[in-house]
């Protein structure tokens, strides 16, 4: 099984940033780890992906974050950040991270971010 933490969530006025970090353990198994990303869940809405890496360092971002929102880390290190900048009010949302491994996944239990004046 394979734990994943995030941190870093807040409050942040619009227009500010924030940065989340999320890193995996669990043995041997994090050196299987194919892909990390990052999603996130509004209240009454779908949770979304938002941003994530490959194992070859490729890099993936859903169109409302192109230009905002960067991934850093890699799947080696079982470490994925996700540097916020821009944030708009539609941004809140419990944001996850994600580890997927080629027999299964893993999920975060969610750092809220909140983004109001």
């Amino acid at each position: 099984q394979v734990q994943v933490t995030e941190s870093g969530g807040g409050l942040v006025q619009p227009g500010g940033s924030l940065r989340l970090s999320c890193s995996a353990s669990g043995s041997r198994r994090i050196l299987s780890i194919t892909a990390m990303a990052w999603y996130r869940q509004a209240p009454g809405k779908e949770r979304e992906f938002v941003g994530g890496i490959v194992s070859n360092g490729a890099t993936k971002y859903a169109d409302s974050v192109k230009g905002r929102f960067a991934v850093s880390g890699n799947t080696a290190m079982a470490a994925l950040d996700l540097q916020m900048n821009s944030l708009k009010p539609e941004d809140t949302a419990v944001y996850y991270c994600n580890v997927k491994i080629p027999w299964g996944e893993s999920w975060g239990q969610g750092t809220q971010v909140t983004v109001s004046p």
